[in-house]
């Protein structure tokens, strides 16, 4: 029998690309569902959050850049590890490559397995691949929260909380109550789970939501520019981070397999979320890190492309 393929393997239609202008400092590079980046533009410097997944499409974010502003591209801000978010940062040539502790440590520690795993699971987001010249590294790496000045303009980036990844980190423009979540907020599409730390998200939600942001760049989703459209973004996320998890964990306590509670989660969720942007392909990943988390794995397990493709045929066969 023919292995069946990730759900995303099919996807080859390229999205439209969308350049949001959110502020005279703040911008939002978004794809319909795609990861998304975003652009700070201050009095002396330019700095991306989160960079495409490889330098050739990066230059696709670089020319929108370029106009609005000639001022120089000095700062990349990784929001997490995961491939797709951090391989394009060669193609800026940035001064500084910026990154939680915990982000560095993920890099070292698994880094290279998540890159193979994701160049295979998404082969449409990781357009001329041959151009990524290895992992990217930062140069500069905090711890909980750090401060940068772009000239008058304030940039406080900060690690919110465990979501998506233990290494979350968003970039907050306190003058402009404008916010960079990376992946810990998506808008209309499905959240990734699996290397994430589903009890905790919530609260981290909740710790965004306290900054009362006025407009917020999602990890994948349209920009969102007003406050409503901004609680639906958080409310969103956290509706599908806890009715996953909740259905995972009723099924974990009640004994059944991990086939069983995919399936039944599958049922439960495709209702309410299945239009949501990858959802075929996300749900397989994130209920088995659910799984995890609900028994013997509270830290979340290394993905491998080998592990990714006995999953699959474990859930699916």
């Amino acid at each position: 029998m023919q292995e069946k393929k990730f759900a995303s393997q099919a996807d080859l239609e390229e999205k439209k690309v969308s350049f949001d202008r959110l502020s005279d400092h703040a911008y939002a590079y978004t794809a319909e569902g795609d990861p998304n980046t975003g652009i700070v533009i201050g009095d002396n410097a330019v700095m991306v959050i989160d960079t495409q997944a490889t330098p050739v499409m990066a230059q696709d974010v670089i020319r929108r850049i370029r106009e609005v502003t000639d001022l120089p591209i000095r700062y990349v801000v990784l929001s997490h590890y995961h491939a797709v978010r951090v391989l394009g940062a060669a193609g800026y040539a940035p001064e500084h490559i910026i990154a939680s502790r915990d982000t560095y440590e993920l890099i070292i520690e698994r880094g290279e397995q998540d890159m193979k795993s994701e160049i295979e699971r998404f082969p449409r987001l990781f357009r001329a691949v041959e151009s990524v010249p290895g992992l990217t590294w930062p140069t500069i790496v905090f711890e909980r929260r750090m401060t940068l000045w772009l000239g008058k303009l304030q940039v406080e980036l900060m690690q919110p909380g465990r979501g998506h990844t233990r290494g979350d980190t968003i970039a907050w423009l306190p003058q402009e109550k404008i916010l960079f979540s990376g992946d810990l907020v998506e808008y209309a599409a499905t959240p990734y789970t699996g290397d994430a730390y589903l009890a905790d998200w919530p609260a981290t939600l909740d710790a965004l939501a306290a900054l009362e942001p006025e407009k917020l760049v999602p990890g994948r989703g349209a920009s969102l520019q007003d406050k409503a459209a901004v609680k639906a973004g958080l409310d969103g996320t956290r509706a599908f981070v806890t009715a996953m998890y909740e259905s995972v964990r009723q099924g974990a306590r009640a004994g059944k397999d991990l086939r069983t509670v995919y399936r039944e989660t599958y049922a439960a969720l495709k209702p309410r979320f299945g239009d949501w942007v990858i959802f075929d392909h996300c749900l397989p990943f994130d209920v088995t890190r659910a799984y995890d988390e609900a028994t013997d794995f509270p830290h979340p397990r290394i993905w491998t492309a080998e592990r990714d493709r006995e999953m699959w045929r474990s859930l699916e066969g």
